[in-house]
């Protein structure tokens, strides 16, 4: 299976995610009481040395909570919430008035769980009504130490898988923006269904404008 895009194919994906993150958007802004701007998703091929780089990269200024995706595809979502975020939606959500800091407490992190939860679900409701798959997001949890660990269900054992299609998105609040990146992987086996799925039929005719 050729897993090269077109730029037609990556325009299609990249639409598909708009739609499933969009909802994602709303329901984010819900919960924190704000405005919440969705930036276009980033669409990756990368190696597994390139996507932990990234992810590290993160996980040094955010608190991560990790929700895996089952069912027919594989993959897991990332979503990194900053010092500034979790003062915010503790004050919001918790009524709490707390410092910025990466430090939480057990009801903090219940919350962000609870957020992530939520946005992931609608993520991968609007992904499985698209793409007509029988997917389904597991219950989040909050990966300790070194986030590589996370990733091993998703890296290639023995290289024999050597990409993972990443995405990354932002939610940000216009007026101070915060961003909220999320980080979504699906291993290359998910990729090809995903290409299969877009490439056996007019996929922009007949789902885009449904």
């Amino acid at each position: 299976m050729d897993l090269s895009m077109t730029d037609l194919e990556r325009d299609i994906i990249r639409e598909i995610l708009n739609i499933g993150l969009a909802r994602a958007a709303d329901s984010f802004a819900v919960i924190a009481q704000e405005r919440v701007l969705l930036e276009v998703p980033n669409i990756d091929l990368l190696v597994s040395d390139d996507i932990l780089a990234r992810v590290r990269e993160y996980q040094s200024r955010h608190v991560p909570i990790q929700s895996d995706i089952r069912g027919d595809f594989n993959g897991t979502t990332l979503m990194f919430f900053s010092g500034q975020h979790i003062q915010r939606l503790s004050r919001v959500c918790l009524r709490m008035q707390t410092t910025e800091t990466l430090e939480v407490n057990e009801l903090q992190e219940s919350l962000l769980l609870e957020i992530s939860n939520i946005i992931t679900g609608a993520l991968v409701t609007q992904l499985a009504n698209i793409l007509k798959a029988n997917i389904y997001g597991a219950p989040p949890t909050a990966p300790h130490g070194d986030i590589a660990d996370v990733m091993d269900g998703l890296l290639p054992e023995h290289q024999l898988q050597p990409l993972i299609f990443s995405v990354i998105t932002q939610f940000s609040d216009k007026d101070n923006m915060v961003e909220l990146p999320l980080m979504l992987f699906f291993d290359r086996e998910t990729f090809t269904k995903i290409l299969e799925i877009i490439r056996s039929y007019d996929f922009l005719g007949s789902q885009m404008s449904a």
